[in-house]
């Protein structure tokens, strides 16, 4: 079963979308982080639903409790156990495809893996889940301010409209000024447009998510299968709807020549740095000091309010039309998650490089 992710910093999960709970075990944290659950709040308040007009109403408050492995305030080094109760369920909702499969879901898959699934909301494949990720991506991004590494994400597209401006030149402390966590006030209107139309028309839209690690120390990866680029890559296509990945020139680096794409060194105050940075701040899967950065693609939410053709357990044709609360898009509430993920991957190779 895959419910842990890390190696040093470690963390299982547990729950579902309409059980009791939901939660998340660190190991392998060190000892010593000042943190407080008003920290670990204010980013799941990033990630949680009814946050705006352009996200699902359902009402969570998402609650944080420590449970155990913090004390007056720091890290012990014990296992710290995270807790978040479930409150606005609304299990009818789904009654209707307790026996039938969801276009695009995980129903299908579920159902003939496990023979048997819990169809309230997803169950364990909701996106609930990723409210652990951000539980302990709190802690992680913590750990990381005291080592003066920063990340930064921000929605970049939305549908076919995208940002054309290098992130070099946008400012990352207007990413929270508006409510689709766009750091360009012109774009974040258009994306809030888009999502707005699709919704209205009853349907879904997707985006994509950009990424920018400041500060990451050269040395910071492990070669061959643990590589950083890969560790990343994992990640984020463990990210519920994600269905794309790259980082530096990404594909767009096919269709230059090795003379234009080679980042070349030089040494600035005695420090060596490179030129360009088409490598996106990694070298042979170790990063190189520069700065990380990777675009995340969302597909369209599955979940749409129009009659769909499916079938059901007897392999039976059936109509499914979605009912309930649900993203019309999912990527403004994914930059918190995008970002805790990436803490949590340098966080854990970085002790690994100790």
């Amino acid at each position: 079963m895959s419910n842990s992710f890390g190696k040093i910093f470690k963390i299982s999960t547990y729950g579902e979308s309409h059980g009791l709970a939901i939660g998340v075990i660190i190991d392998g944290c060190p000892s010593g982080i000042s943190i407080s659950s008003e920290e670990i709040q204010k980013e799941l308040d990033r990630r949680k639903p009814g946050q705006s007009k352009i996200t699902t109403q359902r009402k969570e408050d998402d609650k944080i409790k420590i449970l155990s492995g913090v004390y007056n305030g720091l890290t012990t080094g014990m296992p710290i156990s995270l807790q978040i109760k479930n409150k606005n369920q609304k299990s009818s909702d789904y009654k209707h495809i307790s026996s039938s499969f969801r276009p695009s879901h995980a129903d299908f898959t579920y159902e003939k893996k496990y023979g048997v699934r819990d169809y309230r909301g997803g169950g364990r494949s909701s996106a609930r889940e990723t409210a652990n990720w951000v539980a302990a991506g709190a802690i992680a991004k913590k750990f990381l301010n005291s080592l003066d590494i920063s990340i930064n994400a921000y929605v970049s597209k939305v549908g076919k409209c995208q940002i054309d401006i290098d992130y070099k030149k946008l400012d990352f402390s207007k990413i929270e000024s508006n409510i689709v966590r766009c750091p360009d006030n012109n774009f974040a209107n258009k994306f809030i447009k888009i999502i707005d139309n699709a919704c209205k028309n009853k349907d879904t839209i997707g985006g994509i998510i950009t990424c920018v690690i400041k500060g990451c120390p050269v040395g910071i990866g492990e070669p061959i299968f643990n590589k950083l680029h890969a560790e990343l890559g994992k990640a984020m296509l463990s990210i519920n709807a994600v269905k794309g990945f790259e980082y530096g020139s990404g594909f767009k680096g096919v269709e230059m020549f090795g003379s234009e794409h080679n980042d070349k060194f030089q040494i600035n105050n005695g420090k060596v740095s490179t030129k360009s940075n088409f490598s996106g701040g990694i070298q042979g899967g170790i990063s190189n000091g520069e700065d990380i950065y990777f675009k995340v693609a969302f597909k369209p939410v599955s979940t749409i309010m129009k009659k769909q053709k499916s079938i059901n357990n007897d392999n039976k044709k059936v109509i499914i039309q979605g009912k309930g609360r649900h993203d019309p898009c999912v990527v403004p509430r994914a930059v918190p998650i995008v970002e805790s993920m990436a803490a949590n991957v340098i966080t854990d190779l970085y002790l690994q490089s100790q």
